[in-house]
């Protein structure tokens, strides 16, 4: 299970080191590809797997599906680790999730985990507190 919040640095070459926690669940192969709010997701290949059938079982004649798979499918790369633990994040990738220095990588459960720029998370979890309680309010689950 990918849980938490780490901070690290995204180094010149564009490398950055996974949590050592995380990586001992990736594997040797992951996918990295954008995601929402200039973020990155990375995926386990059984994630991959498992959301890429569901993006295929889209109706492809929709405009929204087609954006939506290609934004996806086409900004994502296989990523694996250096000896160091380091992946590289390609110049795409960087510039799409808008990382500088400072990164966050957050857990999001069973398969994936986000990449974020750490100044954006920071404005992003800022705005998401203040509204923290309506958005658990229109949930439809029961704790």
């Amino acid at each position: 299970m990918f849980i938490g919040t780490y901070e690290h640095t995204l180094d010149t070459k564009n490398r950055l080191i996974i949590p050592a926690k995380f990586r001992n669940q990736l594997g040797d192969k992951f996918v990295i590809t954008n995601w929402m709010e200039h973020s990155l997701h990375a995926f386990t290949q059984e994630g991959w797997e498992q959301f890429m059938a569901e993006i295929s079982a889209m109706k492809s004649t929709r405009k929204e599906v087609r954006q939506f798979q290609r934004f996806i499918i086409g900004g994502a790369t296989d990523a694996e680790f250096d000896k160091t633990g380091r992946v590289s994040i390609p110049g795409n990738l960087k510039e799409y999730a808008r990382l500088e220095k400072n990164v966050v990588i957050i857990g999001t459960g069973e398969n994936s985990f986000e990449i974020w720029d750490a100044d954006e998370f920071k404005a992003y979890n800022e705005a998401t507190a203040e509204d923290f309680d309506e958005i658990a309010e229109n949930l439809d689950f029961d704790f």
